[in-house]
Formats: structure tokens, sequence, C-alpha cells
């Protein structure tokens, strides 16, 4: 994918219609309807990507500094980190290499900053695939463990898990590479929408399953110990609280990226769409903000991670 300037961004699939239709960022049409256009400025864009690095280093150092945080949970756990990372790295990389181009730091048209091109892209979208997988993964694990507690260490073995992340790692890359050859093909862009409602569905399924289990639980061992019915409902708020900041977080920071791929497979030259192509560059600050929320959803809340966190 050429670049054509040093004022345009390294252009990406991501933020791209089809060969025929406009970048992002080219104004829209002046007989459109008016747009409301949200300017991430490129210092906070690289606050919260340098946040999130920090955030996620920490957890990767946490879990491989503390043996008993070596266990298939704590690895998914390692992984959605480590994506959320390359999350954060590979945007931060594209947004530095871009304010160079325009500074005039770099050539626009030599060959390796078009071979960084293809590399950043091939990075951003493979470790947003990684990072869906790994938070259905994660849903998954848990899952095992309430309805499976008994099996659940015959189930969820170290080597089944170490083969589940390498498939993961595996499938993210090779899907990425295919989704970047074949950026302009709507089917590619189908099977990306499709894939994130699947793990919407996969989380929302599974965890509201749990959370009935765990209702359950609470009331029966409110009726042994024949505690009031506030108990319960307390325990169900909290339950749906925790369960609504889960899916919530998930829906709103990855929710707005899959719509734009969605509309512009059914909509990419009309007005309307095209005020949302216009914030591309917010809804990757969205997916940014998704890697600085995830470890405060899913390692933060431990306490031997926080412990080990203190030692570190």
């Amino acid at each position: 994918m050429p670049v054509l300037g040093p004022q345009r961004q390294l252009l990406s699939p991501l933020n791209s219609t089809s060969p025929a239709t406009p970048r992002l960022g080219l104004a829209t049409n002046q007989t459109g309807p008016q747009c409301l256009e949200v300017s991430v400025p490129e210092g906070l864009f690289l606050s919260l990507g340098l946040v999130s690095l920090v955030e996620n280093v920490l957890v990767v150092a946490a879990i491989i500094k503390n043996r008993n945080l070596h266990s298939p949970m704590y690895y998914f756990i390692c992984c959605l980190a480590v994506s959320d990372l390359l999350v954060s790295v590979s945007n931060v990389l594209e947004t530095a290499v871009m304010l160079l181009l325009e500074a005039g730091a770099l050539a626009p048209r030599a060959a390796v900053v078009q071979q960084l091109d293809g590399v950043i892209d091939v990075l951003i979208c493979s470790s947003m695939v990684s990072s869906l997988c790994f938070l259905g993964a994660i849903a998954v694990d848990r899952y095992i463990s309430i309805f499976y507690a008994l099996r659940y260490h015959s189930l969820v073995t170290l080597p089944r898990a170490w083969r589940a992340i390498a498939a993961i790692w595996v499938a993210s890359i090779l899907a990425s590479t295919l989704f970047i050859a074949y950026y302009n093909h709507t089917a590619v862009l189908l099977c990306l929408v499709s894939f994130f409602v699947a793990m919407l569905v996969l989380m929302a399924v599974l965890y509201v399953h749990m959370l009935a289990r765990a209702c359950q639980h609470a009331r029966g061992i409110a009726r042994l110990h024949k505690r009031q019915r506030c108990t319960q409902q307390g325990f169900g708020l909290k339950g749906a609280a925790t369960l609504t900041i889960l899916l919530g977080t998930f829906f709103l920071c990855w929710g707005p990226f899959f719509l734009h791929l969605s509309l512009i497979v059914l909509c990419p030259q009309h007005p309307t769409c095209g005020c949302v192509f216009k914030n591309f560059k917010l809804l990757l600050t969205l997916v940014i903000c998704s890697a600085i929320v995830d470890p405060l959803i899913y390692a933060f809340r431990s306490q031997e991670l926080r412990k080990t966190l203190q030692e570190v």
C-alpha cells in the first residue's frame, strides 16, 4: 500500500473503504449532512498508549515473577496483556512515524517506510484479533472453573492451555496477514465483523450463565443460614454491576471500531456513514482505552497479583 505524502497518515486498510472510495480524513461532500468530528490530539493519543504500555508491562512482569501465578488462568491474562501491549505499541508507533513524516524527518516514498507501513498494519490487526480471542478464552476458562469445578484441573491443563495460546497467536497472525493482503474484499470485512459479534455473544452467554449460577448459589446459602432477602438482592446487584462492566467495556471500546467496518460494507459512499469514517482516530482511541481498562478488570483485581506488583 503506497504512502501518498508526508501530510497523510500511513495508509492502513482499517481506515479505508475501497480503492475507488475516498480515504478517511478527506472532507465529506459539502452538500452532505453536518458532521460532528471529534479531534483527538496526538499528545493525548500517545499518552494513552504509554499508560496502556506501562500497565500491561507490569501485569506481564508480575505473572512471570510470581510462580503462584503460573496457572492457565493467569497465562491467558498474561497473553491478553501482551496483546493489549501490542495494540498500544503498534498504534503509538504508527502515530510516531506519521509525526516524523509530517516533520520531514522521513522520506514518504522510501522503501523502508512502505515496508514499515505493512508491518504496522499486520501488527495492529493481529494484536486486535488476539485481544478478542484471549478475552473469549478467559471467559471460557472462568466458565469451566465454575460449572466443572471438580474436573477443572483435569480439563484445563498447562499443555492444553499452551496449545490454545499457540493456536490463538498463529491464527491471529495468519488472519491479519490475509486481511491486510485482501482488505478491499467485502468478505474479509464481514468475517472480521462476524468474529466480533461471535465473541460478544460468547462472552454474554457465558457471563450471564455464570451470574445466574452465582445468584442461585447465593440463594441456597441464604436459605441455609436463614439470611434476609436483602443480602441476596445485594449480591445480585453486585454481580449484575460486574457483568455490566465486563460486557459494557467490551462493547463500548470495540463496538464502534467494528461498526466502522460494517459501514464500509453497507454504505461506503453515503454522507452519513462518512461522518463515522471521519472519526476513525476516535475509534482507535477507544480501542487503546480497552487496553487500559483490561488490566483493571482482569488482572489488578487479583490480590496475589497486586502483592507481586508491590514487590516489582
